[in-house]
């Protein structure tokens, strides 16, 4: 959608009114001059444009109107005679409006419901949204959060869809899932930030020792903890690799995390790709033993996010926003190495995780135990990245078109947008210092296959094993 109304004031050659003269793009103009031409001025809403930014361009646009008496004959006229750039700078010179935009969203950013329940599934991915509340991250941004500890995903799910959660914890897959109806009543949801990459593995029983390779694992049962998960995906990825197909030449079960270790040990499952801790409790229990990290499948990839309904970001903006600052702001601390040894004291409780502190700092630090005899150092067996990357979202799509999840056309990148908000993460990452990518796709290579985000339905077709058709 374009916003008439927030035409770009230092354009000399639009009209803010635009009346017949204008030359904008969005009256049918085509005007050389509509563009950015200070500091990324911006000439209407954007794909990706945050609260913030369009908050932003509203002050500029008011300021420079008042400046000319809303006389859009006289601004036209000053900007043409002086440039764009040059307008922008005498304004800048002489009335902060930097200030003015930062006082202004202060003023417009109380949050409108302070009081809020956010779920989590107690693992090692939901770091963020858990340690956000002993840390006082949620505090630090106005909010009295409960995070409410969650028994597995489709609960999760259904507790957001009925709105007994305001947001939630979720896989990466499922605000996509459930925004094209996939396994539940199409709802629109978002996801404007990551909380983990990395941070799985496959685990095997002890007694798989001889096995592993995966091509010895025909008839094996494996858990993962939900259908619409990077576990689900990544595991059938790499064993339709190795020749198998997941379908049929192995056993998939949906098993919630807390319960992984327990069914390994019993016999139900002869591995599992699980989040962590409950890989590394398996070694700890000296059960099984860890076959391959996930990240040696897919150096970066996404595991985990922060969700909530396209309803309760458009009805309570400030709330929405000082969450989601939370929640960054945390993922960037969870990000220093440094602070993991703390943070795995801060999540390890039984209200949280439940879990032996050392367990979960193996976890966190990278040095652990394989449970094969070695003692390994992988720094970023997990790590914390905010960013939403659209690709990430067509990546994820084109798996479920693979297996059968999805069925018909898709228009991949038009869902990733709706649903990875990158525009509202780059925001808060800019105001919090952080790097912002400047694109929001790229490529991968998984296994040693490319993956162009722009060739999304010819990659998910392109397997020797897959249901795409």
């Amino acid at each position: 959608m374009v916003s008439k109304s927030l035409g770009n004031p230092y354009d000399g050659d639009t009209d803010l009114r635009h009346g017949a003269e204008c030359g904008c793009k969005s009256c049918g103009g085509h005007a050389a001059g509509h563009r950015a031409t200070h500091d990324g001025a911006a000439s209407g809403e954007g794909v990706g444009d945050s609260h913030e930014d369009i908050l932003a361009r509203v002050v500029e646009s008011a300021v420079v109107r008042s400046i000319f008496n809303h006389s859009e004959i006289s601004r036209r006229s000053f900007a043409k005679m002086l440039g764009g750039s040059t307008l922008a700078a005498a304004i800048a010179s002489v009335f902060p409006m930097e200030a003015a935009k930062a006082a202004i969203a202060d003023k417009l950013g109380t949050p409108e419901k302070t009081k809020l329940k956010v779920g989590f599934v107690p693992i090692t991915c939901a770091t963020p949204i858990i340690m956000a509340k002993p840390l006082g991250f949620y505090e630090k941004y106005g909010l009295d959060v409960d995070v409410i500890k969650t028994a597995g995903w489709a609960v999760a799910r259904d507790k957001s869809l009925n709105k007994e959660y305001d947001a939630s914890h979720m896989l990466t897959p499922m605000p996509l899932a459930i925004t094209v109806g996939a396994g539940s009543t199409a709802t629109p949801f978002l996801m404007p930030a990551v909380e983990n990459i990395n941070g799985q593995a496959i685990v095997l029983h002890n007694d798989h020792k001889d096995k592993n390779d995966p091509k010895m694992w025909k008839g094996f049962k494996f858990g993962v903890p939900f259908e619409y998960s990077m576990h689900n995906f990544l595991l059938r990825y790499y064993v339709a690799e190795a020749g198998l197909d997941p379908d049929q030449d192995i056993q998939i079960r949906v098993v919630p995390p807390p319960e992984m270790v327990a069914n390994l040990r019993a016999g139900n499952l002869d591995g599992y790709l699980s989040p962590d801790p409950f890989n590394q409790r398996a070694v700890w229990e000296k059960i099984g033993f860890i076959h391959i990290l996930t990240k040696d499948i897919w150096e970066g990839h996404p595991c985990c996010a922060f969700a909530c309904s396209k309803e309760f970001a458009d009805t309570m903006p400030n709330t929405y926003g000082n969450l989601l600052k939370a929640l960054v702001d945390g993922t960037q601390y969870a990000s220093k190495k440094e602070n993991r040894k703390e943070i795995s004291a801060a999540i390890a409780p039984a209200n949280y995780l439940n879990q032996p502190v050392p367990v979960i700092e193996q976890v966190l630090t990278g040095r652990f135990a394989d449970g094969l005899g070695n003692v390994r150092d992988v720094p970023d067996r997990i790590d914390f990245d905010p960013f939403p990357w659209h690709s990430m979202g067509v990546w994820i799509l084109t798996q479920m078109k693979r297996w059968g999840y999805i069925k018909g056309d898709i228009d991949y990148k038009a869902i990733a947008e709706q649903v990875y908000l990158t525009g509202d993460c780059g925001k808060i990452m800019k105001d919090l210092g952080m790097d912002v990518p400047t694109e929001t796709y790229k490529s991968y290579t998984i296994m040693g296959k490319v993956f162009d985000p722009n060739e999304a339905d010819a990659y998910a077709k392109s397997f020797k094993i897959g249901r795409a058709s």
